[in-house]
C-alpha cells in the first residue's frame, strides 16, 4: 500500500486558497531537468557569436562578478541576453497556446498555426509593412496582435453558432488560415520588392535584433495569461472529456471555452507580434510534453511551456551556428523540424 501511495499523483494546494491541482509524480523531476537544460542553453547561446565568451565568464557576468574583460557586461547584458530571453518566452507562449488549442479542439493536430491565429497576425503585419511602408516598425507588433484577435473572434463567433463543436472550431480555423495565407501571398506578390522582402524576413520568424524594449513589451501579456492558463488547467481537463460529460459535471462550457480561447489567442498573438511567425512550436511542444508527463493539464501546461521555450532557444542557437556567419531565422529551423513531425502525427492519427 505504501508503494502504491508513493507512485500516486501529487496534490498541490497553495496555502489557504480554494484551489488544488493533481499532477503526475513525473512532473517535478521533468520540470527540474527542463529548467537545467534551459539554463545551459541560455549560457551557451549568450556566449556564442563572433565575439565568443566562455560559459564560465557568462555565468560570472550574470552574477555581477569581474571577468577581466570590460566588454563582457555590455555584450552579455545589452546585446545578447534580451534576444535569448525573448526566444525562450516566445516559445513558452506558443507552447501554452498550442496545448490549450489541442485541449479545446480535442484534436492532437490543433495549434495556433493550424487554427488561423498566427495567419491572422501575419496578414495584419504584412499588410502594414507592404501597404503603409512609411509606418514605423514598432507598429508591426500591435498590428499583428490585432490581426490575431480579429481572426480568433471570428472563429469563436462562427464556431459557437454551431454549438461550439471542436471539429467545427478546427474546420473554421483551417479555412481562415487558408484565406489569410492567400491574402498574405497576394500582398507579397503585389507589393514593391523592397517592402515585400522586409515582410518576408518578418514572416520567417526571428528574434534577431530584439532588445530589452521588446522584452518589456511581451512581459505584461505573459504575466497575465500564463498564470491564467495554469489556473484554468482543471477546466481544460473537464472540457477535454467532451461536452456531455462536462455538462454533467456542472461545467459552464461557453464561459470556460471562451476564456481559454482568449488566453490562447493572447499568448499566440503576443509571441507572433514579438518574433514573427515562428511555426510548429505550438504543435510539437505539447506532444513532447505529453510523452514526458502524461495528459493531465496541471502538469502538461508547465512542461509544454518549458519545452517550447527550450525548442525556440535551441533553434535560435542552431540558426546562428550552423551556417555562420550567415544566420538562419529560428522560424526556419522550427519549420524544418516541425513539418516532418506534423506529417508523422498526421500519419499516426490516421492510422489510429
Amino acid at each position: 500500500m505504501r508503494g502504491a501511495a508513493a507512485r500516486g499523483p501529487i496534490v498541490i494546494r497553495p496555502g489557504r486558497l480554494p484551489l488544488s491541482w493533481t499532477v503526475d509524480r513525473r512532473v517535478p523531476p521533468v520540470l527540474l531537468l527542463l529548467g537545467l537544460a534551459t539554463v545551459v542553453a541560455t549560457v551557451l547561446s549568450v556566449g556564442y557569436g563572433q565575439y565568443f565568451i566562455a560559459p564560465l565568464d557568462v555565468l560570472r557576468t550574470f552574477l555581477g562578478l569581474e571577468t577581466g574583460n570590460p566588454n563582457h557586461p555590455f555584450v552579455v547584458t545589452t546585446l545578447r541576453l534580451p534576444r535569448v530571453l525573448i526566444a525562450f518566452l516566445v516559445g513558452l507562449a506558443l507552447a501554452l497556446a498550442g496545448t490549450i488549442a489541442q485541449g479545446l479542439a480535442r484534436n492532437p493536430l490543433a495549434s495556433p498555426d493550424i487554427l488561423g491565429v498566427n495567419a491572422g497576425a501575419s496578414l495584419a503585419a504584412v499588410a502594414l509593412i507592404v501597404l503603409a511602408p512609411a509606418a514605423p516598425f514598432y507598429l508591426v507588433p500591435p498590428a499583428a496582435f490585432a490581426g490575431a484577435l480579429v481572426v480568433a473572434a471570428l472563429i469563436a463567433a462562427l464556431s459557437l453558432r454551431g454549438g461550439g463543436s471542436p471539429i467545427r472550431l478546427v474546420l473554421i480555423g483551417v479555412g481562415f488560415a487558408a484565406v489569410a495565407g492567400a491574402l498574405t501571398t497576394a500582398l507579397l506578390t503585389l507589393g514593391r520588392t523592397l517592402f515585400a522582402a522586409r515582410a518576408l524576413i518578418w514572416l520567417a520568424g526571428s528574434v534577431y535584433g530584439r532588445s530589452w524594449r521588446e522584452l518589456w513589451a511581451i512581459l505584461p501579456w505573459l504575466a497575465v495569461f500564463v498564470p491564467l492558463a495554469l489556473l484554468l488547467a482543471r477546466h481544460l481537463d473537464v472540457l477535454h472529456l467532451g461536452d456531455d460529460v462536462a455538462r454533467g459535471l456542472g461545467s459552464r462550457l461557453a464561459l470556460w471555452r471562451g476564456l481559454l480561447l482568449l488566453t490562447a489567442v493572447a499568448l499566440a498573438g503576443a509571441a507572433v507580434a514579438t518574433a514573427g511567425a515562428v511555426g510548429f512550436v505550438g504543435l510539437m511542444a505539447p506532444h513532447l510534453a505529453r510523452r514526458l508527463v502524461g495528459p493531465a493539464h496541471a502538469g502538461l501546461l508547465p512542461t509544454a511551456a518549458l519545452t517550447g521555450g527550450l525548442i525556440v532557444l535551441l533553434a535560435d542557437l542552431a540558426g546562428r551556428a550552423l551556417f555562420a556567419p550567415v544566420e538562419l531565422p529560428c522560424g526556419v529551423i522550427t519549420a524544418i523540424i516541425g513539418a516532418p513531425y506534423f506529417f508523422y502525427l498526421l500519419y499516426r492519427s490516421g492510422g489510429s
